[in-house]
């Protein structure tokens, strides 16, 4: 018989069941309900958890046995596209436009119907924006209008990247590439990116083993990091000022 996944109790503290119980398929499937709070996103986060469901559905909690994840001395852009974007007017920031960023990261993609960032996800966000806990990375024409960026959440020295869009070609592939490098500044070695895609491959993504990411976890999770907002610490980046 096909096992099932945890199903949580309501209460924000109520504890996730050990990763190591996540299903085998569909991978990573760990747990069913609970809700949203900040406690909840916190400790989900600290425990290599996340959520990821779509409308119509139950919270559900996943900690899949690969798990994508970027060194931030490991963000590979192409030759071609550095050129295009040394020369785009373009400009990086922090934590200015953090509710327009998850809009955009929720827009439906092409052939893609829906989002997992529902209503009710975009709202936990807010609150862990609020809170100090989850920062956009954002990027800007040389008009001021945003094109691009992407969000996550902090846990101790681990950045734990939840979404990035595009709404100009190559503008995700930059915030990602600036962020790595703040952070890589800062003393972050890496950047939780969930699970591999061919974009993210393409930009330099290591696919680790679920224990493996789990041990780089445990070692940046407690140490000192910057909890609200990261605008004056990250500053501006103009594109023109890539490597």
């Amino acid at each position: 018989m096909q096992p099932l996944p945890v199903l949580l109790d309501k209460a924000p503290d109520a504890p996730f069941p050990p990763v190591d119980h996540a299903l085998p398929d569909p991978d990573g499937l760990l747990a069913v309900g609970g809700d949203l709070s900040p406690t909840r996103f916190l400790t989900a986060y600290r425990s290599g958890i996340f959520p990821w469901y779509s409308e119509g559905e139950p919270i559900l909690w996943w900690s899949p046995s690969q798990r994508a994840v970027f060194r931030s001395d490991g963000v590979h852009l192409s030759q071609r596209l550095r050129r295009r974007l040394r020369h785009s007017g373009w400009t990086v920031r922090a934590d200015s436009a953090f509710g327009q960023v998850v809009t955009g990261c929720a827009a439906p993609r092409t052939g893609q119907s829906g989002t997992w960032i529902t209503a009710e996800m975009q709202a936990a966000y807010a609150r862990m924006h609020h809170l100090g806990h989850a920062h956009s990375i954002e990027v800007f024409d040389g008009d001021g209008r945003l094109v691009g960026g992407l969000f996550g959440l902090a846990v101790g020295r681990m950045f734990c990247g939840d979404s990035m869009y595009s709404a100009c070609s190559g503008a995700s592939s930059l915030a990602l590439a600036v962020l790595a490098q703040r952070l890589l500044d800062w003393g972050w070695p890496h950047i939780d990116a969930q699970v591999p895609n061919a974009h993210t491959r393409r930009l330099g993504v290591e696919v680790w083993s679920r224990e493996r990411y789990l041990a780089a976890l445990a070692d940046a999770r407690d140490q000192p990091c910057l909890i609200g907002s990261w605008s004056n610490a990250f500053g501006e980046f103009p594109a023109e000022e890539l490597a």
